[in-house]
């Protein structure tokens, strides 16, 4: 239904997660190297819990690599350094929803090379610098998930 980038994960659990979160919505999770761990990490696997293995997921090397295999889909960059709100987007099945590393998010020239594709999750807290990495991609399939339901009809 959908497709869910992460760039450079770090966090073994997080990405556990949200491959349990893919494939629970039938969405295609993109892992872009270089992975802060190994796949057959056992604590990736446990966040994961038997699914992995029924998880559709493709490993890149770059992201390069990645847009010349997929081409030219929609794409949308979720960021903390964006000020449009992920709900103002209409999402379509097929879509790409790209999410960086915990630590620094997506690299700085992505954003700058597709500013108007860039989405942001609002947090009231000042202090909040980011939401954890599953907790973002699951707030944001849902909604795209629930307008591809709405606009089915």
């Amino acid at each position: 239904m959908f497709h869910v980038v992460l760039v450079e994960p770090e966090i073994p659990p997080n990405t556990g997660n949200i491959a349990r979160l893919c494939l629970a919505t039938g969405s295609v999770l993109h892992l872009v190297e270089p992975l802060g761990f190994s796949i057959d990490d056992r604590s990736l696997k446990r966040a994961g819990l038997d699914y992995w293995t029924d998880v559709d997921v493709r490993v890149w090397p770059c992201l390069n690599t990645l847009f010349a295999a997929i081409g030219q889909p929609r794409q949308f960059f979720l960021t903390t350094k964006a000020t449009r709100p992920y709900w103002d987007q209409t999402y379509q099945p097929g879509d790409y929803l790209f999410f960086g590393r915990e630590t620094r998010g997506l690299p700085e020239s992505l954003l700058q090379a597709h500013p108007d594709q860039c989405l942001t999750i609002p947090m009231l807290a000042q202090t909040t610098r980011s939401l954890n990495l599953a907790t973002a991609v699951g707030i944001v399939l849902y909604e795209a998930i629930r307008q591809a339901n709405v606009n089915a009809g």
